[in-house]
């Protein structure tokens, strides 16, 4: 039997720590497992002090440790328990101190709920981009609807009350009701078949799609992709009355008409039977008004005609004749007093004219332009010299200021090297028994340096 060699390739062995192992891999699962939606129910949950949310994620067969820090926890819309079955999107990796494998959660939704959500924003987002929510495709309501058809379920609150609205609003409408389930698994195929039914027949003026309020779950035959396309398609109006107020399903974006309530669509389709009688009045007192008119205008030809009977009589155009030839009498006097009027005012023109051209009138208009002109250039002189003297006294002043002279004469004195002139500034530049001068505002002085400090 072979003997095992102790220490054979030793150096060509690698050799892991257990922090390197654990870090890579956790940077295998990264790089391997993208960000994941997984679902699966809560176990485990705690919160402590640091803000962070620790739980265990299982189902029948597995459980798998996750940790939702703070900064992602912050924007959860409910309180995760134990026993809840939520919807995570986590990334996948280690606890790398324990070397646990564990998910990252980012995000966190209760299941069921938040999965029918996301439907209906995706489907709703891609019917928008269709075009099937444009205001530009909405048909309009009839004015007063002879035919209406009712897609609802045959037993619920939602026909009630729509009967009640429109027997008290519109009894003279003609309703028709095309029962079906208003939620469940077949419900949308029933709703689809029921509007095509309509369509088909061609006798009704518009259509309700309606039932009363409920959860997500119950309204949402509503949010189905193939009832938004049967609304869209109808070419009758359809008006959608679907749960509450608050309630907004697909259907109400593709109807031409959203009624936030099933009471509230029967109000839309008709008019109130009092607000028919009083525009029955109005139309009565408007017929009213146009007969009479229509008499009074009868009556304003009958006299316009008896009027041009008389004017044309021929005592009467002989007198217009009469009156014509005075009229053009007048306007000849008057045009010849125009024409005298207009040829004097012409002369007085050229008279003026004349003798603005005179050389007397140009030699004095020649002179006054030269006086103008004299009196113009001393004015501009005078200016001149005004600012060319201020100019000096300004420069004197800045001069008197910088001037040594001006400082001596604030009591200071200038000293200077009596052998070599130089301006002094520090003592350190003489020393002791050197001479020195000083220049005051008036005269000057010599000294010898006897201390210097």
């Amino acid at each position: 039997m072979d003997t095992p060699q102790i220490g054979m390739d030793f150096e060509e062995r690698q050799i892991y720590s257990v922090y390197q192992l654990n870090r890579e891999v956790k940077q295998l699962l990264q790089q391997n497992f993208p960000l994941l939606w997984i679902e699966g129910e809560l176990s485990n949950v705690a919160r402590p002090a640091s803000g962070h949310i620790y739980f265990s994620l299982k189902d029948q067969q597995a459980q798998v440790r996750c940790a939702m820090f703070r900064n992602s926890n912050r924007s959860l819309a409910f309180q995760p328990e134990n026993g809840m079955h939520v919807l995570v999107r986590a990334r996948v990796g280690v606890y790398e101190p324990r070397g646990e494998y564990q998910l990252t959660v980012e995000h966190m939704e209760e299941a069921g709920i938040g999965i029918l959500q996301r439907k209906y924003e995706a489907l709703k987002l891609k019917l928008s981009q269709e075009g099937l929510f444009d205001t530009d495709n909405k048909l309009p309501l009839p004015v007063y609807p002879k035919i209406v058809s009712i897609v609802t379920s045959a037993t619920g609150a939602a026909i009630r009350d729509i009967l009640s609205v429109l027997h008290r609003r519109y009894p003279l409408l003609t309703i028709r009701i095309y029962a079906v389930p208003v939620q469940g698994d077949n419900s949308a195929a029933a709703i689809v078949e029921a509007l095509s039914s309509i369509n088909k027949n061609k006798d009704s003026d518009v259509i309700i799609v309606t039932r009363g309020g409920g959860s997500i779950e119950d309204l949402w035959s509503f949010n189905e992709e193939e009832v938004a396309r049967a609304i869209y398609a109808s070419r009758i109006p359809v008006v959608s009355g679907v749960g509450h107020e608050v309630d907004f399903t697909i259907a109400d974006f593709v109807a031409d008409v959203r009624a936030a309530t099933p009471s509230a669509a029967a109000e839309l389709i008709t008019p109130h039977q009092n607000e028919l009688l009083e525009t029955l009045e109005q139309y009565e007192s408007t017929l009213l008004y146009l007969f009479r008119d229509k008499l009074s205008n009868l009556y304003q030809s009958i006299d316009w005609i008896t009027q041009r009977l008389d004017f044309l009589h021929p005592k009467q155009t002989i007198q217009r004749k009469q009156e014509y030839l005075i009229e053009l009498q007048r306007r000849a006097l008057s045009a010849i007093k125009l024409s005298i009027s207009d040829q004097s005012n012409q002369l007085n023109k050229l008279s003026l004219r004349f003798e603005s051209q005179s050389p007397h009138a140009r030699v004095r208009e020649a002179k006054a332009k030269l006086i103008d002109l004299h009196r113009q250039m001393n004015r501009s002189i005078q200016l001149k010299l005004d600012h060319k003297q201020q100019m000096l006294h300004t420069l004197v002043r800045t001069l008197e200021a910088v001037s040594p002279l001006g400082t001596l004469n604030r009591g200071y004195a200038i000293a200077s090297h009596s052998s070599t002139g130089q301006i002094l500034h520090d003592s350190k530049q003489v020393n002791k028994g050197e001479r020195i001068s000083i220049q005051l505002a008036q005269g000057s002085l010599s000294a010898k340096v006897e201390d210097k400090q």
